[in-house]
């Protein structure tokens, strides 16, 4: 996988996130973007060490959020 695609992937991570406020499972955005579970969580790591994602276990699920700053700043960036 080269560079751009794994910009593509994380920009789409981003997105999604920014439009499911409720947070969602690797699964969810696995099935989402059409790419294997595996490739999610090892942009959802990045992403996460980059302070732009978090999680929060809740019952047996794991759902994965954009930081609140993230999402302010993003609204902010665009003019919305």
């Amino acid at each position: 996988m080269t560079n751009t695609n794994a910009e593509k992937i994380k920009e789409k991570i981003i997105e999604i996130l920014e439009k499911h406020l409720e947070g969602l499972t690797i699964q969810d955005l696995s099935e989402i973007i059409g790419v294997h579970r595996q490739t999610i969580t090892k942009y959802i790591l990045v992403l996460e060490a980059l302070g732009i994602v978090y999680r929060r276990s809740v019952g047996s699920a794991t759902l994965h959020y954009l930081k609140e700053k993230w999402v302010k700043e993003t609204i902010k960036e665009s003019g919305k």
